[in-house]
């Protein structure tokens, strides 16, 4: 069940968002692991696009959650394939969720301080902002790689302290990975908000105990209408 009540905007500061799943459409992402870059794996190596799609989900799932896991750079050594290069060639399927702009509009409104927050690796953070021209929205773009180690491990959070001063008590922070909201509520970030929809061409998932949405409209009511 979704939770409708409205967030305490007046207990809110500072405004942490993750970038795929949350602000932009996992089905870019979903499609190019799971579709694309086996079909070119599978030309590269002369085998069948059915046992490139087992194989390569294998390999991804041994690293899983790791930053090595959202490293292009590894995926390109890995498959011995310009990983960048391939993600350029279905960049047209980079999308912005519905209501993303009208809800960073109104925060850009409201003078509170808006992060970018991703695990997601340098060059595909740079695709993806030049595709969406979504960075002047934000006061700061943190990339996990910048500090290396990704959201899902306790040890990012005081580091990202450090390098920008928040105070978790007054923090919202959205996001559709259960295990980071996890350990952004661990670190004491007291409003964790949770995606239901990352991908549009995907199934909506369940609702956890976390605050949960499937799309920014419903955090903010008819504020950013």
């Amino acid at each position: 069940m979704i939770n409708s009540t409205i967030l305490p905007w007046e207990e809110i500061d500072h405004v942490l968002l993750d970038m795929d799943g949350t602000l932009l459409d996992l089905h870019f992402d979903n499609h190019f692991w799971l579709e694309y870059l086996p079909t070119r794996y599978a030309e590269a190596r002369g085998i069948a696009v059915e046992v490139a799609k087992q194989q390569l989900p294998a390999r991804y799932g041994d690293i899983l959650g790791t930053l090595q896991w959202y490293c292009i750079d590894h995926w390109s050594r890995e498959l011995e394939l310009d990983v960048a290069l391939l993600k350029q060639e279905v960049e047209h399927l980079i999308a912005i969720h519905p209501h993303v702009i009208d809800f960073l509009g109104w925060l850009q409104e409201s003078r509170r301080e808006i992060l970018l927050v991703t695990n997601a690796h340098q060059k595909s953070l740079a695709l993806k902002l030049e595709r969406t021209q979504l960075a002047g929205y934000f006061d700061q773009i943190i990339c996990a790689h910048d500090l290396g180690l990704p959201k899902e491990d306790a040890g990012f959070w005081p580091k990202l302290q450090q390098l920008t001063p928040f105070q978790p008590e007054r923090t919202l922070f959205v996001d559709d990975s259960l295990s980071v909201l996890i350990a952004a509520r661990n670190y004491g970030i007291r409003y964790p908000v949770q995606i239901l929809a990352p991908d549009s061409k995907g199934p909506r998932r369940e609702a956890s105990d976390f605050f949960a949405i499937h799309d920014f409209s419903e955090i903010t009511g008819d504020k950013a209408g």
